[in-house]
C-alpha cells in the first residue's frame, strides 16, 4: 500500500487543507446539539436570562433576598450592588452565583412547606415549581412576608442550609426573570433576543458547515482523480517498459484490470478517507466528550451502543473479508473472458460456437456476481442494525433522561443534546467501518498495482551505455544461444552469422524453428543467454536501448495499427515528419494505389486496430511507417504473407532501392520472397542447417531444397 500511496505526496497541502476544513466541520458539528441545548434550557425555559444573578434589583427584591440570606452573605451580596440597584461591574464572576442560589433555593423551600398547609396567591403546592414564572412580583413578595412571619428564627437555620446546587441553578434564572419585570424590563425582548442570537448563530454554523463540506468534496475529487491520473501513468509507463520476458508474466486482462478497475479502488479510498478518516474520529471522539458532559450519568448508554456496533462489525468483516479479497481476481477472470470472446469474435461465429463462449462469458459473470451480491448484502445488513441501534439509543435515553429531568439532575434540552452526540457518535463509528471494509478491497488493488510498479526489467542498458555505431550497420551473431525463461532446453543454439549494409538475409525454416526469437534478440526483446550480437563491433546490450531501436525499422508478423489515420499510423514516432517522406514511404510500401482512392487520401480514418482495412493493407502500411524512419537495420518478420504475388515481388523490387545502404533482414514462409536475398540462412530446430545464396543452397542444404520443392515448380527450381 505505501509503495502506491506515495503517489498523493504531491497533493500533501491540498490534503493538509481538507483534513483541517474537515476538523473545523466537525468541530462545528459538534457545536450545533449545544445550541440546540441552549435555546431549549435558556432561551425556552430560562426566558432567555443568561446570567443567574440579576444584573438589576428593586429595593423590594433586595429586602426579600437578603431576608433569606446568612449575615455574611448578605452583607457581600448587599456590597455588590450601587444605591440605584445595578450590579456592579468589578463584582461580576465572584461567588454571587453561589450566595444568590443559596437565598432562591431557602425560600422556595420555605415557601413549598407554607403552602403544603394553605393556598397562597391561587398557586397550589404541586403547580408551584412548574408555574413560577407566572407569579407576579407584587406576589412573591407577598410569599416572602408570610415565610418570613411563619419562620422568625429563618436566619439561624439559613446558616446550616444544605443547598441543592443542580436546582438553585435553575431556581436562580426563574427569579431573576420576575425581579426583571419587578424593574420594569422586557423580558419577552430579552428571551425573544437571545434566541434568535443563539438561532442566528446555528444558522450561520449550519451555512458554514455546508460550505465547509462542499469545499472538502471538490478537495477531494481534486486529491483522488490527480492522484488515479499519476498512479495509471506511472503503470502504463511501467507497462511500456515491459519486454516479453516481464509481458509474460502478465495477462493482457490481468494488466488493464490493474491499470483501471484496480486504480478505481485505490481512488475510490482516497476520495473516502479523506472525508472520514479526518471527520468521523474528530466526531466520535468529540462527541463521546460532549456527551458526558451532558449527562456523565447516561454515558454507559453510549459505550453500550458502541460495544454492540463494534461486536457486529467485527462479525462481518471475518465473513466479508476472504469474499472481498478474491473479487479483483474474478473481475481479471471476466475481463479474460471478455477480451478473448471479443477478439476472436470472427473465430467463433466461424465455428458456431457462440454458445461455449456465452457459457464461459456466464459462468465468470455469475462467479463475480455471486461473490459481490453476499459482500453487499452483507454490508448492507449494516444499516438496519445501526438505525435499530440509533432508535434503541433513543428510546433509552429518553427513558433515563426523564427520571433524571424528574429529580431535577438533568435538563429537557441536555437530554436532547445528549440524542444527538449518541447519533454523532454511532454514525462516526460506522463511517469508521465502511473504510475498513473499503480498506482491504483497496489493499488488494494496492498490492496488484505495486507488483506491476515493482517488478524489475530483465533487460536494462548498461550503466555506461553508448549510442548506436556511426556509420552502416553491420550485424553480426556470434556463437548466440537463447532459452525463454523456465524452458529446459535452448530454443536457438550456436547462432553465426554477419549480415552486411547493403544485403538482405533471409531467414527460412519450419514453424517454430527459431526465426521470429532472432528478430526479437536483435531489438532486445529478449537477451541472449549465451555468445553475441554486435553491431559495427559493438554488443547490443551495450547500446542504449532507445538509440538501438531508433535505428531499427520493424515490421511484426501481425500488422498493427492505431485508430487514427493513415499519416498518423504512417508517421507513428515522428508527427513532424514530411508529408513527402510518407508519401515515399507509402509508395515504396505499395500502398499507393488503395490510399489514393481514400477522398480524405493521409487523412482517411483508420479504426482501431485497423479494422476497416484488409489484411493485405494493413501489412503494406506496417511497411510504411518502418520506412518512414529511414533506419539503419530493417526487420520484415513475415511480413509479405498476405500481399498477393505481384504485390511481393512489386514490393521486393521496390524495397532493393530504397534500402541500398542498410541491412535488411527477412523472415519468411515462402521461398518466392527470399529467392533473391543476398544470403539466406535455413533453420531447423533452433539450428542452422544451411547458409547461402538460393541456387547455393538447393545444392547444400536438403532441409532448403524439401522447402523449395513443396512450393516451386521444376522450372523455378532451375
Amino acid at each position: 500500500m505505501k509503495a502506491v500511496l506515495r503517489y498523493i505526496k504531491p497533493f500533501a497541502g491540498t490534503v493538509i487543507l481538507a483534513v483541517t476544513l474537515l476538523c473545523a466541520q466537525a468541530m462545528g458539528e459538534l457545536t450545533m446539539p449545544n445550541l440546540m441545548s441552549d435555546i431549549v434550557n435558556v432561551g425556552v425555559q430560562g426566558g432567555g436570562i443568561t446570567e443567574a444573578v440579576p444584573l438589576r434589583l428593586t429595593p423590594q427584591a433586595m429586602r426579600l433576598l437578603l431576608a433569606f440570606m446568612p449575615e455574611d452573605h448578605a452583607r457581600m451580596f448587599r456590597e455588590a450592588y450601587d444605591e440605584d440597584g445595578n450590579l456592579r461591574t468589578d463584582v461580576i464572576g465572584q461567588d454571587l452565583d453561589a450566595v444568590y442560589g443559596r437565598a432562591v433555593y431557602a425560600f422556595m423551600m420555605k415557601a413549598m412547606d407554607a403552602m403544603r398547609a394553605m393556598e397562597i396567591t391561587g398557586v397550589k403546592a404541586e403547580q408551584a415549581e412548574i408555574e413560577l414564572t407566572e407569579i407576579a412580583p407584587e406576589q412573591l413578595y407577598q410569599m416572602g412576608r408570610l415565610v418570613l412571619m411563619a419562620n422568625p428564627d429563618l436566619q439561624e437555620e439559613l446558616a446550616g442550609a444544605e443547598v441543592d446546587s443542580q436546582l438553585y441553578a435553575q431556581m436562580a434564572k426563574v427569579f431573576t426573570r420576575i425581579f426583571y419585570r419587578d424593574a420594569g424590563l422586557d423580558i419577552n425582548k430579552i428571551q425573544r433576543d437571545y434566541i434568535y442570537k443563539i438561532g442566528l448563530r446555528m444558522v450561520l454554523l449550519a451555512m458554514g458547515c455546508g460550505i465547509i463540506a462542499i469545499v472538502v468534496v471538490l478537495l477531494s475529487a481534486r486529491i483522488s482523480a490527480g492522484f488515479a491520473r499519476n498512479l495509471r501513468r506511472s503503470v502504463f509507463a511501467k507497462v511500456h517498459s515491459f519486454h516479453n520476458a516481464e509481458i509474460d508474466k502478465f495477462s493482457t486482462a490481468s494488466l488493464i484490470t490493474r491499470s483501471t478497475n484496480d486504480v478505481q479502488q485505490v481512488q475510490n479510498l482516497i476520495l473516502m478517507g479523506i472525508r472520514t478518516m479526518a471527520f468521523a474520529p474528530v466526531m466520535g471522539v468529540g462527541g463521546v466528550i460532549m456527551a458526558m458532559r451532558k449527562s456523565l450519568s447516561l454515558s454507559w448508554i453510549i459505550f453500550l451502543a458502541i460495544l454492540i456496533l463494534i461486536c457486529a462489525l467485527v462479525l462481518v468483516m471475518i465473513i466479508v473479508m476472504p469474499r472481498i479479497r478474491s473479487l479483483q481476481g474474478l473481475i481479471d477472470k471476466l475481463n479474460l473472458v471478455s477480451r478473448e470472446s471479443l477478439t476472436g469474435l470472427m473465430v467463433v461465429r466461424a465455428f458456431g460456437n457462440e454458445p461455449h463462449e456465452e457459457a464461459r462469458f456466464e459462468l465468470a459473470a455469475r462467479n463475480l456476481a455471486r461473490t459481490e451480491r453476499f459482500v453487499f448484502r452483507s454490508m448492507a445488513m449494516l444499516m438496519p442494525l445501526v438505525m435499530i441501534l440509533l432508535n434503541g439509543i433513543t428510546m433509552v435515553v429518553v427513558w433515563f433522561g426523564a427520571k433524571a429531568i424528574e429529580r431535577s439532575t438533568l435538563q429537557i434540552g441536555d437530554m436532547m443534546a445528549f440524542v444527538q452526540y449518541a447519533m454523532n457518535i454511532v454514525f462516526s463509528f460506522m463511517f469508521i467501518a465502511m473504510m475498513f471494509v473499503m480498506i482491504p478491497r483497496a489493499a488488494v488493488s494496492a498490492n496488484r498495482i505495486k507488483d506491476v510498479l515493482e517488478t524489475e526489467n530483465t533487460i536494462l542498458d548498461a550503466k555506461e551505455a553508448v549510442g548506436f555505431p556511426a556509420g552502416n550497420a553491420e550485424v553480426s551473431f556470434d556463437h548466440v544461444h537463447f532459452r525463454y525463461g523456465g524452458a529446459e532446453e535452448d530454443m536457438l543454439e550456436d547462432i553465426t552469422f554477419t549480415a552486411k549494409p547493403g544485403q538482405t538475409t533471409a531467414f527460412i525454416g519450419a514453424t517454430g524453428a527459431g526465426k521470429s526469437t532472432l528478430a526479437k534478440l536483435l531489438e532486445r526483446f529478449y537477451d541472449v543467454t549465451a555468445g553475441a550480437i554486435t553491431i559495427n563491433g559493438i554488443d547490443i546490450r551495450e547500446i542504449r536501448q532507445a538509440d538501438l531501436r531508433e535505428n531499427i525499422g520493424f515490421v511484426p508478423q501481425q500488422a498493427v495499427l492505431f485508430s487514427g489515420d493513415i499519416r498518423t499510423n504512417v508517421a507513428y514516432d515522428s508527427a513532424d515528419l514530411a508529408e513527402k517522406a510518407v508519401r515515399e514511404a507509402i509508395r515504396v510500401a505499395q500502398a499507393e494505389d488503395f490510399v489514393s482512392e481514400y477522398e480524405d487520401g493521409l487523412a482517411a480514418r483508420v479504426a482501431q486496430g485497423g479494422s476497416n482495412l484488409s489484411g493485405g493493407q494493413k501489412q503494406r502500411l506496417s511497411i510504411a511507417r518502418a520506412l518512414a524512419r529511414d533506419p539503419k537495420i530493417y526487420i520484415f518478420d513475415d511480413s509479405f504473407s498476405a500481399l498477393d504475388f505481384k504485390t511481393d515481388a512489386a514490393l521486393r523490387k521496390a524495397l532493393k532501392d530504397y534500402t541500398s545502404s542498410a541491412a535488411v533482414f527477412l523472415i519468411a514462409q515462402r521461398v518466392s520472397t527470399i529467392i533473391n536475398a543476398d544470403q539466406i540462412i535455413v533453420l531447423d530446430e533452433g539450428k542452422i542447417t544451411g547458409m547461402g545464396t538460393h541456387k547455393e543452397l538447393l545444392k547444400s542444404c536438403g532441409v532448403y531444397r524439401e522447402i523449395a520443392e513443396s512450393q516451386l515448380s521444376r522450372e523455378e527450381l532451375e
